[in-house]
């Protein structure tokens, strides 16, 4: 099971008072539910703790009664999708009202009721609705990223501004014939599942995530050890090159004692670090002081290739 699937079956089984269920139930049907001519009121998931949520949740706030059907999807991965069918009886408009998907006339309305989101409690609940109906979230153990697919412009604005209100910086934007409301940052996915309800979720997300930032770490530090030992194992090739042509031109004899020792460390040790070479020598010397000298032999071999020097002379 999937990631999002596992965080959507925790979330179908949270059951809060009334005012959250009805924000929930009015949230879900928002993105999800769709009148239908003769059957009245159509919710298709494939989550069947959804629909056995979206089932009692008519039965208890409203007394309304409500079918489920299960039915074979044909295309994709043809998993099982559930339909659950509420009928024009008594008190049905009644309930669309509250819900606010119709207005006091009968007609279909869009966006959230502000009325149902009033308290804190409730715009949680109607966050949870939204993505239990059209939400997904990815992976932690890959980019982190949430979304909710709606319909319309203004349904996106109102979800999004629900989001500002928990503290969360959820943004939208069309795709194809509708909207995405998602966020993508890891400490305000971690919000949301909070916010939602999603604890074990979150903990699995929060394992996920500093797992992912320990190796992410780790492979930064490797890469940087990389990075200069590289630079070292050239610096000391050139060193090499350098000492080696200047003895080939000039000789080290002719080089003052304190060139003509660094040289001979070079030489003898190729990869030794500078700080290496500095402990070696007698008496020992800094990483500065190695570095000045076999830079000023640097200077020696430039020269030569430069034919500046030609003759052997001395150089201290």
């Amino acid at each position: 099971m999937s990631f999002s699937a596992q965080t959507k079956d925790e979330l179908a089984r949270i059951e809060g008072p009334s005012c959250c269920r009805t924000a929930e139930l009015a949230a879900l049907l928002m993105l999800s539910g769709r009148f239908v001519s003769g059957e009245g009121l159509v919710v298709a998931t494939e989550n069947a703790a959804v629909a056995r949520k979206v089932f009692k949740a008519f039965k208890a706030l409203f007394g309304l009664s409500a079918c489920v059907e299960v039915r074979r999807k044909q295309r994709l991965k043809k998993n099982n999708e559930y339909v659950v069918r509420v009928a024009d009886q008594e008190g049905f408009q009644t309930a669309l009202e509250k819900l606010g998907l119709v207005t006091a006339t009968g007609k279909s309305r869009s966006g959230l009721k502000r009325d149902l989101v009033k308290m804190e409690c409730c715009r949680r609940a109607c966050l949870r609705g939204a993505f239990l109906a059209r939400g997904s979230v990815s992976s932690p153990r890959g980019a982190y990223h949430l979304e909710i697919t709606v319909r319309g412009r203004k349904t996106a604005a109102d979800l999004a501004g629900l989001m500002q209100q928990l503290g969360l910086e959820g943004r939208c934007f069309p795709r194809k014939r509708g909207w995405v409301v998602y966020i993508k940052d890891g400490e305000q996915l971690a919000g949301a599942l909070t916010q939602m309800g999603a604890h074990s979720a979150l903990l699995d997300f929060e394992n996920a995530r500093i797992y992912k930032d320990m190796r992410n770490q780790v492979n930064r530090l490797v890469n940087c050890d990389t990075a200069n030992v590289g630079k070292m194992v050239l610096a000391g090739v050139r060193q090499e090159a350098n000492i080696r042509l200047v003895a080939e031109r000039l000789g080290l004899e002719k080089l003052s004692p304190p060139l003509r020792q660094v040289a001979r460390l070079r030489l003898q040790n190729p990869e030794a670090s500078l700080r290496e070479l500095g402990e070696m020598a007698q008496p020992p010397l800094s990483k500065s002081c190695i570095n000045h000298r076999l830079r000023k032999l640097e200077r020696i071999a430039n020269n030569i290739l430069t034919n500046q020097i030609r003759r052997p002379s001395s150089h201290s």
